[in-house]
């Protein structure tokens, strides 16, 4: 079948980070296996992307590089951008975005009078207030993943503390508004219409109740490469090791399990893995003293990713409370490492979670919450043969996310696509 010609806008790409930066380059490698690609980036990606061409980490004979002039008010990982990144000053960065894809459209407007592109596709970021301008060029348009719809649970934001409950709550009250009243993501989904791809089933009825426009439910992440042969066995007599991953930020919830935690048996004999760091740590830290547990929790920072990827691994099981997320980076790589996922059934959680990698617990009140994350912590404790199966069922269900078969939904949407585009101008 013939190959398509395809721009991709993906602001966020880089082959040596994770979060946005390793979404974009994940999605970029996977499409350039079917398609010739042409990818506009931010400028800062262009020594990393470089060195990945130069490396061959990625095919440089069908993708195809572009990276927008850097300007001052265009946003860059320096001092000056990084201290507006970690303050109240942060929506300036949604405004310097808008800039920058300002002149990706104009630099796209250029590349397709020279390449005649068959298809333009938006990538990243996931954000659905961020479509971008290229959907104005006269192509077929794809968008998506997309992210950022849900709205945080409003019972749960008292838990979060006085700088996150205002926080989430402004964030309800603005995604709210932008929903309804935001001219850019209605042209957008309009002109994407066939070619919608939702990071979750959440995204996807959001997307259909605000734009009255169908999507694909595509998770936005993929594993990693460091897919484990086996799970580690939990030998009898021995503590049950518990991870927990995550930038420590009120919405991330970790309480909820400190908590959890702290009702469980005395003779139930366990050990915690904190990974990563942020505002939050201190905090937390005070209440897992509090609670009378911090002699059983090991807070590590934030490792070297084979060290954090190897502690994930030695533990029976994986613990995920965020309140507020897509899919979440730590969930697939956990599942990589055979190991079970007990999660809050809602976010981009619901759609890989299954009985046969985890158990996923409604998400009614905290307290309700708490109550079932420690009562399925103990049932696991205690059987170990479910646990293993359990284990044996997220190595097989990593399977279903690979870049390949995320490749070939995307390659159905594109022929569908083009084929419509091209019978409507017949």
């Amino acid at each position: 079948m013939k190959q398509l010609k395809v721009l991709i806008s993906a602001y966020a790409c880089n082959p040596y980070k994770g979060s946005e930066e390793g979404v974009g380059w994940g999605w970029v490698r996977a499409i350039s296996k079917h398609h010739n690609i042409y990818v506009i980036t931010a400028a800062y990606h262009r020594e990393d992307i470089e060195k990945a061409i130069s490396e061959k980490i990625i095919p440089s004979s069908q993708v195809k590089f572009f990276f927008v002039p850097h300007k001052p008010w265009h946003y860059s990982p320096v001092k000056g951008w990084k201290f507006i990144e970690n303050s109240i000053l942060k929506p300036i960065m949604n405004h310097a975005y808008r800039l920058w894809q300002s002149d990706a459209y104009k630099l796209a407007q250029k590349l397709h009078g020279q390449y005649h592109f068959d298809l333009v596709h938006q990538v990243t970021y996931v954000g659905f207030r961020f479509p971008g301008y290229l959907w104005k060029l006269n192509l077929p348009f794809v968008w998506g993943p997309i992210g950022g719809l849900e709205n945080t649970l409003w019972r749960f934001i008292p838990g979060l503390g006085l700088t996150g409950g205002i926080y989430y709550a402004g964030r309800n009250i603005l995604n709210s508004f932008h929903k309804k009243f935001l001219s850019g993501p209605k042209m957008a989904f309009r002109k994407a219409q066939g070619g919608v791809i939702a990071a979750t089933e959440g995204i996807r009825r959001e997307i259909l109740h605000w734009y009255g426009v169908d999507s694909e439910v595509i998770c936005e992440i993929g594993p990693p490469p460091e897919v484990a042969d086996y799970h580690s066995l939990r030998e009898v007599g021995s503590p049950l090791k518990l991870s927990w991953s995550g930038q420590h930020l009120s919405g991330k919830a970790l309480p909820l399990l400190l908590k959890a935690l702290a009702v469980l048996p005395e003779s139930l004999d366990w050990q915690l893995d904190i990974l990563g760091q942020g505002p939050c740590t201190g905090k937390w830290q005070r209440q897992a003293k509090k609670l009378g547990i911090d002699k059983r929790c090991n807070w590590h920072g934030w490792l070297p990713r084979d060290r954090a990827i190897s502690i994930v691994h030695d533990s029976h099981l994986f613990i995920i409370t965020s309140l507020k997320d897509l899919t979440s980076t730590v969930l697939l790589e956990a599942l990589s490492q055979g190991v079970p996922v007990v999660c809050p059934d809602h976010c981009g959680f619901s759609n890989v979670v299954t009985e046969d990698c985890g158990i996923k617990l409604p998400i009614i009140s905290p307290k309700q919450f708490v109550s079932d994350l420690s009562v399925a912590i103990k049932i696991l404790a205690d059987d170990e043969i479910e646990r293993r199966r359990l284990a044996d069922g997220a190595l097989n269900r990593i399977n279903d996310f690979s870049w390949e078969k995320k490749a070939e939904l995307v390659d159905a949407i594109y022929r569908r696509k083009t084929q419509v585009n091209k019978s409507l101008s017949q």
